[in-house]
């Protein structure tokens, strides 16, 4: 399995006791994995897992131990574009790795976005350009989206922003959630 990003955004609101996740990860956009050695995901590659329902799972750091959100528990919907995969979830806080995801990351710790995936044979072009090498993906299996410490595309980045304010909510955590983040 490979694992991927690519100049993603993830955005984490709390709203009435659950936290609520939005994402945006663009097509297209060529990403040097190596030096010399780039890639790219084509529109829609993720295409046939998405529109057949299949179970994908956003997950701390691409461990099955640690989900965030799934669509079989219904709190995870992804809609595929012609120009992003865009992302939404429902995360419960209820769980360690949840609480320890939005710590890392309201602390700046975790703010990358990275998506699991296999390439099946014939699923992907590769051209020489010069002395580099671009792989182009425009079939790919995707079974889970990862927030991560270092995604393998440095462009994937996270962004949290947190609905409303509390007046008596001030430290750590829970000031983090409940203020807007720059």
């Amino acid at each position: 399995m490979l694992w991927g990003g690519n100049k993603g955004t993830l955005e984490v609101r709390a709203e009435g006791g659950s936290t609520r996740l939005t994402a945006r990860f663009p097509y297209g956009s060529e990403t040097e994995l190596a030096p010399g050695r780039l890639e790219v995901i084509a529109p829609r590659a993720f295409a046939d897992r998405i529109n057949g329902g299949d179970e994908i799972h956003l997950l701390a750091g691409h461990s099955y131990d640690k989900p965030l959100a799934s669509r079989s528990a219904g709190t995870l919907t992804l809609t595929d574009t012609d120009e992003a995969l865009e992302i939404s979830a429902t995360l419960d806080d209820g769980t360690t790795w949840a609480r320890d995801f939005l710590a890392a990351h309201g602390s700046g710790l975790i703010k990358g976005l990275s998506p699991g995936f296999r390439v099946p044979q014939g699923g992907e072009r590769i051209e020489r350009r010069g002395a580099s090498m671009l792989r182009t993906i425009h079939k790919a299996d995707l079974f889970e989206l990862s927030a991560v410490t270092k995604p393998a595309y440095p462009a994937a980045q996270i962004e949290a922003r947190a609905w409303g304010m509390s007046d008596n909510i001030t430290t750590g955590l829970h000031r983090t959630l409940n203020r807007w983040r720059a």
